[in-house]
């Protein structure tokens, strides 16, 4: 049986599906994206784009559409969360388009979600098929065919194409088709997150930066979405979750947060007492990847958190994604080799820059807690450093 000529399966439509499904297709790919839920949505908290990601995202024609529901952020402020005392900042606002070429965003995942779908479905780039469950995925060389339930009507309950792309996140049903089957890891953190609206706060305590407030064991990061008329609140703490795993978002209790924050400054103290409700979200990651081998096998490749999930700390998880569809789309083009060849240099131009970005991040949450001696080392160095300590341009520069 024989796969349509140019098509490829896309598992997974979130972000990483749907930028995969953009991508491919202004490369000429037939994509054909099947989503497991009854309708696209997109939960969770915002989102920091860096340069990298909206240079990307320019590319594919969605600056319009981005600017009617991002923020731009001024700066990135980092201030202790116990004295209140500035310890450093980047200035991104025009100095990121200035150094970089491209701006720096704020924005609401299910806005950036809502964006992506849109352009996918007046575009045409993608069939997108929703309430679809894969049981078997089986490469036969030179077709992969698919079978499972909920499948679209014309392919009974088998479906056959070129290539698949496992974009179904951080509990990938499609990963193990590449890689032995072992669940994510525990983390031993919890994020706390929230959405205010702006009109809520105190004025002395609305921003147009992103603050990421860092003290002994915890730290906090907030910055405007949805063109500034809300607040995005995420809270880290140490601890681990009391219901499974994979009941990511769980709704949390104002006095566990308390319990696990400690003293706070009056400002970050502020702003918390101002949330209504919060969410729960036991952090899970995988090792930083360690080969190509981790991102593609035969003619199924693996795309952002299906392949290689990260720590927040670097703000980098959705645009990683992002970054990988770009690459996914450029080796697809190269209609001269023979698809398996085409996937192994996906995952060949992609493995070390994702685990670089899994490692800093990894780093970076240790950092943001320390305590005691290494505290006041860290503190000394963000205050006589600054922004050169602070800036990423082996990140914000581009693959």
């Amino acid at each position: 049986m024989n796969a349509v000529k140019n098509s490829i399966l896309i598992v997974g439509g979130g972000i990483g599906g749907l930028t995969a499904a953009l991508a491919c297709a202004q490369k000429g790919a037939q994509a054909r994206l099947i989503e497991r839920a009854r309708a696209f949505s997109e939960v969770g908290a915002g989102i920091q784009m860096g340069p990298n990601v909206t240079r990307t995202l320019f590319a594919w024609g969605l600056e319009k559409s981005l600017r009617d529901v991002v923020f731009t952020p001024k700066r990135l402020q980092v201030r202790d969360t116990q004295s209140g005392a500035e310890l450093g900042v980047l200035r991104l606002g025009q100095r990121s388009v200035d150094v970089y070429g491209a701006p720096y965003f704020s924005v609401h995942r299910a806005d950036l979600h809502q964006v992506l779908l849109q352009k996918v479905v007046a575009s045409g780039a993608a069939e997108l098929n929703l309430n679809c469950q894969i049981d078997l995925i089986q490469d036969h060389g030179d077709h992969v065919a698919v079978t499972g339930q909920g499948l679209p009507a014309d392919f009974a309950e088998k479906l056959t194409a070129e290539a698949v792309v496992g974009a179904d996140g951080l509990w990938s049903h499609t990963r193990h088709y590449v890689l032995p089957q072992t669940p994510p890891r525990e983390t031993g953190l919890l994020a706390y997150r929230a959405l205010i609206s702006t009109q809520d706060l105190p004025e002395k305590l609305r921003t147009a930066d992103v603050n990421i407030w860092i003290g002994p064991k915890v730290h906090a990061v907030l910055y405007p979405v949805r063109r500034g008329e809300f607040l995005n609140v995420v809270v880290i703490v140490q601890g681990r979750a009391s219901e499974p795993l994979e009941d990511w978002d769980q709704s949390a209790h104002r006095h566990d947060l308390n319990l696990a924050m400690g003293p706070l400054h009056a400002d970050l103290r502020g702003v918390l007492d101002a949330v209504g409700n919060w969410r729960l979200w036991p952090l899970c990651d995988r090792p930083p990847l360690s080969g190509p081998q981790e991102m593609a096998k035969g003619r199924i490749a693996l795309l952002g958190d299906a392949a290689h999930p990260m720590r927040p700390f670097m703000a980098q998880g959705a645009g990683m994604a992002m970054e990988d569809a770009a690459e996914l789309a450029t080796c697809w083009s190269r209609l001269d080799l023979p698809l398996p060849e085409r996937w192994h240099l996906y995952a060949k131009a992609r493995w070390a820059r994702n685990a670089r970005v899994q490692q800093k991040s990894i780093r970076n949450g240790q950092i943001f807690h320390m305590s005691g001696p290494l505290k006041w080392g860290r503190d000394m160095a963000m205050k006589v450093m600054g922004e050169s300590l602070m800036d990423v341009p082996w990140l914000y520069a581009g693959p």
